[in-house]
């Protein structure tokens, strides 16, 4: 299958998206997993996109589309694809369906994470993430068992500058701006289908697995 997950920034797309990957052997593609990364290491392409993930601004599309374009390409996506973050807008989405027609591909299905934005605040803010493996706790939803020190590997956990209070409501802003549009661009093309992403991480992934469950039958026919 051949996904996007879709949603505004702290809804549980990555989770999900880690969850369904490992059951289903699908890549998880994140361009922002992609681009903390490159941050990380120091390459080029970290360098180019940190300004903007600082100030809790989008990277431009034409490095967002390039990066992605590389991506999908890769053998281990000949199966398909969990695309978590991109589209963000529409240009993107436009520039997604090219890939797929050049491809001779069809995207499968959009699932849409449906939650209030003031809960989106709250887990973005309280969220931290380890330093060394990049395992995600938040301090009152997920604590580690030691404040400040990942369970898994003993790293230090970090918030992270795009976490803080202003810059994450400055992304929802964008996101209700840019990316919201997508929800009627896919509920066009028939291939959305709607989640609810405030409710327990297991209540989310048993709906999203009914609704993959729908977009398998729709590809069998």
């Amino acid at each position: 299958m051949r996904l996007v997950f879709l949603g505004p920034p702290g809804a549980g797309k990555g989770t999900q998206a880690d969850l369904i990957s490992e059951k289903t052997g699908l890549p998880h593609i994140s361009p922002g997993d992609m681009f903390r990364k490159a941050v990380k290491e120091g390459s080029d392409l970290g360098r180019k996109v940190k300004e903007f993930m600082d100030k809790g601004q989008l990277v431009p599309d034409n490095v967002t589309i390039s990066v992605i374009r590389d991506r999908i390409t890769q053998p281990d996506c000949g199966d398909g694809f969990i695309l978590d973050g991109f589209p963000r807008n529409l240009r993107q989405a436009e520039e997604l369906d090219d890939m797929m027609a050049e491809a001779g591909l069809d995207l499968h299905g959009v699932v849409n994470f449906e939650v209030p934005l003031d809960i989106l605040i709250g887990r973005s803010v309280g969220r931290r993430v380890c330093r060394g493996c990049g395992a995600t706790y938040h301090v009152e939803h997920n604590p580690p068992r030691s404040e400040g020190v990942c369970d898994a590997c003993g790293g230090p956990l970090t918030h992270r500058d795009d976490d803080r209070e202003e810059t994450v409501k400055r992304r929802l802003t964008v996101y209700t701006e840019q990316t919201e549009p997508l929800i009627e661009f896919y509920l066009r093309k028939g291939i959305l289908v709607n989640v609810s992403g405030d409710q327990p991480v297991v209540a989310v992934t048993r709906d999203l697995e009914a609704a993959l469950d729908g977009i398998k039958r729709k590809i069998a026919r």
